[in-house]
């Protein structure tokens, strides 16, 4: 009888056993199905799901700007070291549809223009845009940097101590970020050819960053959303070598469906002036939705000692800047930006050293995106890649 029972329990656990094989072999068929079914589908073509979400984003999207006001101008300028606090956020919706949408070369490619509207939202804000910040005068920085030599340097230094016009000012923050006359622009005009006018996204309310030319997804799924070209240009031209200067990905706002954790996720930001990536560092859930959330690495914005492939950002060739900074003035007309993450996070400790006030973490300062692995949305999004810091 003991001899039967183990004949039938063995029995019995092979079969559940052939059973779970067949369930699990079914399901691998079955995700594949679907995945090969999504793959085929999900092409930007009129009247699809896919371009809709490509032509107007459902999810709504904040952009918070966070300012750090210095609080000791004075022994700044006989050397002592910054002392900074942060005030913020000023949080704006922002509204990014694709416009005047041409669809070229037999339904492979889609050319758009994204415009992007900020609308302030107080309830949202920790102050008004009336709240005055005192910082860097970047306008008068330019100015000094671009007389700095030449005849009339002079001039400018004697301009600005008759107008009392410093290399730090306060400012609105609606002006600073949205733009205002400046005295200084408007005085120099006979010996500068500049814009009178100044802010870190001046005539970047309601007006778009060039033409796009994507890839529609038909002949390649991987290629869905990805850019071609940008303003006729398949390459930039601001940095020294052909890697730096790749348009590499889509624009942020969709990725090719069915995304594995071993693949990178390349993002062409034109307020970075480059291309970055992002790899899998975990799984979430986001409102309930799964999703894989990518993080780019501290290799993307680290200084050729320890990633050669950015030496192409060190303008002037071979003036590099430490890790964690890219120096944008060559796409910015000049003007003396040096963009980080927000607090230098990580970006070498010595600049975090420099400025009283700086507590770079994880938590707050790291740039994620979190994606569904299948569908095209974005459960959530969290870039923080355009702080001037």
């Amino acid at each position: 009888m003991l001899r039967s029972c183990c004949v039938y329990g063995a029995g019995v656990l092979c079969v559940l056993l052939l059973v779970a094989g067949i369930a699990m072999a079914l399901a691998q068929v079955f995700q594949k199905l679907i995945n090969n079914t999504i793959k085929e589908q999900v092409v930007l073509e009129n009247g699809t799901e896919a371009f809709s979400v490509f032509q107007n984003p459902p999810p709504p999207v904040y952009m918070q700007f966070y300012f750090f006001n210095l609080t000791n101008p004075a022994e700044v300028l006989d050397g002592d070291r910054p002392v900074v606090l942060q005030i913020g956020p000023y949080t704006y919706r922002e509204y990014r549809p694709k416009e005047e949408v041409k669809f070229l070369d037999n339904g492979t490619k889609v050319e758009a223009v994204n415009p992007k509207t900020y609308v302030f939202e107080p309830n949202m804000s920790r102050g008004s845009e009336d709240d005055i910040v005192r910082t860097v005068n970047i306008p008068a920085v330019t100015v000094m940097e671009k007389a700095k030599g030449r005849w009339f340097e002079g001039f400018v230094s004697a301009l600005m101590k008759s107008n009392n016009i410093g290399v730090f000012g306060t400012f609105k923050v609606g002006d600073l970020l949205w733009g205002y006359e400046d005295p200084l622009l408007k005085l120099i005009q006979k010996f500068i050819t500049m814009d009178d006018h100044f802010g870190l996204f001046y005539k970047k309310n309601g007006t778009d960053d060039g033409d796009y030319i994507f890839f529609t997804g038909k002949q390649n799924y991987l290629d869905f959303a990805r850019i071609d070209e940008w303003n006729g240009q398949s390459t930039l031209n601001w940095w020294s070598t052909e890697g730096c200067n790749r348009i590499n990905g889509t624009d942020g706002a969709s990725f090719h469906p069915v995304i594995t954790k071993t693949e990178k996720l390349y993002i062409f930001s034109s307020d970075l002036c480059r291309s970055i990536y992002a790899q899998y560092e975990s799984d979430v859930s986001v409102r309930g939705v799964p999703g894989f959330r990518f993080v780019p690495p501290s290799e993307v914005f680290a200084n050729r000692t320890i990633n050669p492939d950015n030496a192409g950002f060190c303008v002037p060739a071979g003036n590099c800047l430490g890790s964690g900074l890219l120096n944008a003035s060559v796409c910015k007309e000049g003007a003396p930006i040096i963009m980080s993450s927000p607090h230098f996070y990580q970006a070498d400790d010595r600049f975090v050293q420099d400025v009283f006030g700086m507590n770079p973490n994880k938590e707050e300062h790291e740039t994620v995106i979190d994606v569904n692995p299948v569908s095209l949305y974005k459960p959530d999004e969290k870039v923080q890649m355009n702080n001037k810091d």
